[in-house]
C-alpha cells in the first residue's frame, strides 16, 4: 500500500492546475450608433441595454444562438465576426418608452412599431411592447421573445385606402378631386356597409381618404378588374415575407381569381387580407420614397434593392393628401407644430375563434415626415386596447410622439411657410 501511494505520487505532474473551462469566442452585435448590443464569448455573454431592442438582438445557449440575431447570423458571430445592425438605440428607446406608455395607459395585450429611413430602407427602429430582459430570458414567457413587427400578421384596416388610392390614382381611374356620391350607407355586393365618421353626401376622393368612408371606397373599387389592385397590393410587398435575414411573415394576399365583388371592397379599406407591420411600413415607404419601394435592410452592408410600383406624379400627390388627412382631420393628434406630416389610421376588428370580435381591436397608423421630403416612414399597431381602441385616438398619438423624438434626435429643422 505505502509502495502504491509514492508510485502515484510519482505519477502526478506537479502543481496539476485544475481543467479550466472551454471559452468559445464569439463575435460582437453592434448598433448603428456604435453601441454594443451582445458582447463576450458564447458562455458568457452579456447584452448590455438589457430590455432593448430584445427580440431583435435575440440571445444565446449552450452551442449557439437561440434567437433573433444571436440565431439568424449565428455562423458569422461563432467566427468572431463583429455584425453591425441599422438599429439606432437612441431611436429604439424612443420609439420603445412611447409604445410602452401606450400600452400601459390603455391596457392594450402588445404594440409593435418600425422606423425606416426613407431613402435607404435601414431600419432605425423595429419595437415589440411588452419586451423582456435578455440578460435574464430564461424567466420570461416564450411569447415575448416574439419579434412582433416582423412576424405578427393582423388586419390592417382603413390605413390601406392610402394605399388603394394611389394604385387607382397611378391607374388613371380616379383624380384627387374626382366626385362620388357616399351615403352614409350603402348595400353592396349583398352586404350592408357603413361609415362611422358623419361627412357629406358628395365627396371628392380627397375626402373619401379624409373622412376615412368605406363606402365612397366601394364607389372607386366597384369597376376595377380584381388583378389591377391584387399586382397593386403585391408591389407593395404584401403576401410575401420581407427578406431580412431574420424571420418575417408573409401575410395573407388572395389570388386575384378567389375575389368577389364584397371582398375586393373590404380589402381596399383594409380587411380580408393581412400585414405585419414591417410590411406596412416598407408599403407606406412607396408613397413616401417617389413610388419606388425600398426593401427593409437590418443589418450595415447588407445588399438591398428597389423597385418602382407608382410615378413620381401619383407619389406626390398621394403625400399632398395624406398631409391633408392629418392638417384637416386629426390635426391634434397627430401633427406636428413646425412640420408638415403626412399619414393614414386604421382601425380593425380581430379575429376570435373565427368570429370578428367587437371588443378586440388592431389600432393602426401609417405615415412619413415631413410630408414634402420625407426623411423617415412610420408604421405603428397596437391590439387589444381596452380604451381609446380607435387608431386615431391611439395610434396617431404614437406616431406623432416618435417622429417627434427622430426630428429632435437628428436636428430636422422645421418646415418653411405655413
Amino acid at each position: 500500500m505505502i509502495l502504491a501511494v509514492a508510485l502515484a505520487k510519482l505519477a502526478a505532474p506537479p502543481n496539476a492546475a485544475p481543467a479550466r473551462p472551454v471559452v468559445t469566442a464569439r463575435g460582437p452585435l453592434l448598433s448603428a450608433d456604435g453601441r454594443i448590443l451582445a458582447g463576450g464569448p458564447l458562455q458568457a455573454r452579456r447584452y448590455p441595454h438589457g430590455s432593448l431592442a430584445a427580440p431583435i438582438v435575440g440571445f444565446v445557449g449552450a452551442s449557439g444562438g437561440l434567437e433573433g440575431a444571436e440565431r439568424a447570423y449565428d455562423g458569422r458571430l461563432g467566427r468572431g465576426e463583429a455584425l453591425t445592425l441599422t438599429l439606432d438605440t437612441r431611436v429604439q428607446a424612443a420609439v420603445e418608452r412611447v409604445l410602452e406608455d401606450a400600452v400601459r395607459r390603455t391596457d392594450a395585450q402588445f404594440a409593435s412599431a418600425v422606423v425606416m429611413e426613407t431613402r435607404t430602407g435601414n431600419l432605425t427602429a423595429m419595437a415589440s411592447v411588452p419586451g423582456f430582459d435578455l440578460n435574464r430570458w430564461p424567466q420570461v414567457p416564450p411569447d415575448r421573445w416574439r419579434n412582433r413587427a416582423a412576424l405578427d400578421e393582423y388586419e390592417p384596416g382603413s390605413v390601406v385606402k392610402a394605399l388603394t388610392v394611389a394604385a387607382l390614382l397611378n391607374e388613371g381611374r380616379t383624380t384627387p378631386d374626382t366626385v362620388y356620391d357616399t351615403p352614409m350607407w350603402r348595400r353592396y355586393a349583398g352586404a350592408t356597409i357603413n361609415d362611422i365618421v358623419p361627412h357629406p353626401g358628395q365627396l371628392r376622393t380627397r375626402q373619401i381618404l379624409r373622412y376615412s368612408s368605406n363606402v365612397g371606397m366601394t364607389r372607386l373599387v366597384e369597376d376595377v378588374p380584381p388583378e389591377v389592385l391584387h399586382r397593386y397590393f403585391s408591389a407593395y410587398g404584401f403576401g410575401r415575407p420581407v427578406r431580412l435575414g431574420l424571420p418575417t411573415g408573409d401575410g395573407l394576399l388572395r389570388d386575384p381569381e378567389d375575389w368577389g365583388a364584397l371582398s375586393q371592397a373590404t380589402m381596399a379599406f383594409g380587411q380580408g387580407l393581412t400585414v405585419t407591420t414591417l410590411q406596412l411600413a416598407a408599403a407606406f415607404n412607396v408613397l413616401a420614397n417617389g413610388g419606388r419601394y425600398v426593401a427593409p435592410r437590418l443589418v450595415v452592408g447588407a445588399p438591398t434593392g428597389s423597385r418602382a410600383v407608382l410615378s413620381r406624379a401619383t407619389a406626390a400627390s398621394m403625400r399632398e393628401m395624406l398631409h391633408g388627412v392629418i392638417d384637416e382631420g386629426i390635426r391634434a393628434k397627430a401633427e406636428l407644430p413646425g412640420y408638415h406630416v403626412g399619414g393614414k389610421t386604421g382601425t380593425a376588428q380581430v379575429a376570435v375563434d373565427g368570429r370578428y370580435s367587437g371588443e378586440v381591436f388592431s389600432s393602426t397608423f401609417g405615415g412619413f415626415v415631413p410630408a414634402g421630403q420625407p426623411r423617415f416612414t412610420v408604421a405603428v399597431m397596437v391590439r387589444g386596447a381596452k380604451r381609446e381602441y380607435q387608431g386615431s385616438q391611439l395610434a396617431a398619438p404614437i406616431f406623432r410622439d416618435v417622429t417627434s423624438a427622430l426630428l429632435s434626435l437628428h436636428a430636422v429643422r422645421p418646415d418653411p411657410g405655413p
